[in-house]
Order: structure tokens, then sequence, then C-alpha cells
């Protein structure tokens, strides 16, 4: 089955004025379905491949799934980590697993924001679960995929490409990451991919 671009868990506007309506649309229905529509053809693409022997593009084509797949993935999970009235801090398992691998929330807040801000050129701030170490951990994802660890789940993702915020917030990331935890993060949704994921 082709991947599809999955439907906005709320209005193109319900993130005013914080994500304006514009930025939403464009990124969602333009950006976030380019990736879908790469990894469909990358993935037609090497089922080709396969069915033909040629065995000459694999190499360019697994760069292509793991680009745009990785794509795909973290809007996905950026699109519910967020929503109005969002912001805060979390509670429960999720903020005493916080407290325990960061020492605190304002910690853990503090490196997120410094990772995201720092990511050089494009890319994104996550918090994943590692399985493999039994901890959350910051990562920096340049583009979708370069600087990932094996064994990490995303549970929140922030977007930090240009055009994810370049409209409102132009070159102020850190003003759009601010903006971010302080108004839009949904931390229930955060919580829910932490527990499925531990």
């Amino acid at each position: 089955m082709p991947y599809e671009l999955p439907p906005l868990p709320y209005a193109y506007d319900a993130l005013e004025p914080h994500y304006d309506e514009q930025t939403v649309r464009l990124h969602h229905d333009k950006h976030h379905n380019g990736y879908v529509t790469g990894l469909n053809a990358a993935e037609a693409k090497l089922a080709a491949a396969r069915e033909s022997g040629d065995m000459g593009a694999v190499k360019a084509l697994s760069q292509l799934l793991a680009f745009h797949g990785s794509g795909h993935i973290l809007h996905t999970i950026f699109w519910t980590n967020m929503k109005a009235n969002g912001g805060g801090a979390p509670s429960g398992d999720l903020a005493a697993q916080i407290a325990t691998d960061f020492g605190s929330f304002d910690a853990f807040l503090a490196q997120f924001k410094a990772a995201t801000t720092s990511v050089e050129g494009s890319g994104w701030g996550l918090l994943v679960w590692n399985r493999l170490t039994g901890k959350l951990e910051i990562l920096q994802a340049l583009n979708h995929q370069h600087s990932s660890q094996w064994g990490s789940v995303p549970v929140l993702a922030v977007d930090v490409w240009e055009h994810a915020y370049y409209l409102k917030y132009q070159n102020r990331r850190a003003d759009w990451v601010n903006t971010f935890f302080d108004h839009l993060v949904n931390w229930d949704d955060v919580a829910e991919r932490f527990a499925a994921a531990k």
C-alpha cells in the first residue's frame, strides 16, 4: 500500500497566533506531502530493481528511502506533538523519567532548546526513548535522518527546517522553539508515545 499524507489532527488555523495558518498549510500540504510522494517513489523503484535484478541504483534509492521515510515519520509525529493552548510541563511517568534522565524538567528544557536551536542547517530536535539504554535522550537529526541512534524511538519532534517557521519567525529559530514549548507542545501526546515506546 502506498503511504498517504495523514490529515492534520486540527484545523489549519487552530494553532494561531503562535503557528500561522499559511505556514501550517504549506508545511503540511506541500512539504510533508513531498516526503510522502518521495517515499512512495523510492519504494516503487526499489521494488522494480528487485524484480529486474538491476541493483545498480540501490545505493541512491536507499538514501532516498531513508530521507523521505524519515521526513514522513518525523512530520507525522510533529503534527500530533502540538495542540492549541499547549505548553506547560509534562506530568506522570514522563515527568518522572525526565527528572531521572536529565536531573529536572528545567535542565531537560535547557538542553533540548540548546540542541534544537544549534542544529546545523536543516533538521530536528528530538526527544527519544532509547530501548537499548533504557533512557530518554535528546538528539539532533540533521536533515531527517543523520545523527540518529540505533534503538531510538522519537516521542517529541521539533522541526527546525526553515520551511517550518520562516514565514512568521524569519531567521529567529530560538523564538520558534521557545514558542513551541510555551504555547504549542502537546505533552499528552508525548506521554502516550513515551508509554508506547517504553
